[in-house]
């Protein structure tokens, strides 16, 4: 693939220039079904909560236990489990993203009796989560994302002119484009609009926690996510777009997600 289709694919899905300036590396070949790896609760056999790791676009699953993620989970004695997911960028540049985290992770994961669902998603992982609790109502029992890709900074200019999320409109949406395979990042910040009180279909929204660094090259988007949110969900850190914020961002949250602890 060019430099200029694989700009092309990025730009149709919504991850545009912003994201790939941000990136390195090759786009790897994705997987059917798509690899995980499953990471039992250290003090419950049979936990009823699963928290769906997504990585940043170049990042593997490996990194959440050697950035001290899954380890943070058992210092802070949460029964859980923790399924890490190889949802690289080739799943979004080929729009498969939310098919395969359909199939390949939610669908078997109900199947094996766990009733409350969560998505972690770092950078282009959380933009993958925020896209899956838009196009799955009601499927998540909450969402955490740290520095989220949030779509192209013009984007997020006409958002910030109109005065915010709770005043910026966006463009009308066709109805017959109203939920396509996989959303554009327009119509993700247009349902972003629900967590500020505004939305047309009613539809559950998960709690939405937020974190990011201060100097993060996607700041200004994130800013303007964390005006639509309470004050208790938006988390913020010194620094920019790397695991050492992302790590104390999470092990500042993890007390404040409700989250099951382990048996005393």
């Amino acid at each position: 693939m060019t430099f200029f289709s694989k700009r092309l694919a990025l730009v149709a899905l919504g991850l545009g220039a912003a994201l790939l300036a941000a990136s390195c590396g090759a786009v790897r070949k994705t997987t059917v079904p798509m690899t995980t790896n499953l990471e039992k609760s250290g003090c419950m056999r049979d936990a009823d909560t699963l928290l769906v790791m997504l990585p940043g676009a170049y990042s593997t699953p490996d990194e959440f236990e050697r950035e001290g993620f899954v380890q943070a989970l058992r210092d802070n004695r949460v029964a859980a489990d923790v399924m890490l997911v190889d949802a690289h960028l080739g799943y979004y540049n080929d729009k498969t993203i939310l098919e395969r985290l359909s199939a390949d992770v939610m669908a078997p994961a109900r199947s094996q009796g766990y009733r409350k669902i969560w998505i972690v998603g770092i950078s282009v992982g959380g933009f993958g989560g925020l896209l899956y609790a838009q196009t799955h109502p009601g499927e998540l029992a909450g969402l955490v994302t740290l520095a989220p890709y949030l779509g192209e900074r013009t984007l997020s200019t006409d958002i910030a002119n109109a005065g915010g999320i709770a005043s910026w409109k966006g463009p009308l949406v066709d109805p017959a484009e109203a939920a396509p395979r996989t959303p554009n990042d327009t119509q993700l910040w247009q349902w972003l609009r629900g967590y500020a009180g505004f939305t047309q279909t009613g539809a559950a929204r998960p709690p939405l926690y937020l974190g990011y660094g201060i100097d993060d090259r996607f700041a200004f988007s994130h800013r303007l996510l964390g005006a639509a949110l309470p004050a208790e969900r938006v988390f913020t850190t010194e620094g920019g777009h790397d695991w050492p914020e992302w790590l104390r961002l999470w092990r500042r949250m993890l007390p404040t997600l409700p989250l099951q602890s382990c048996p005393v």
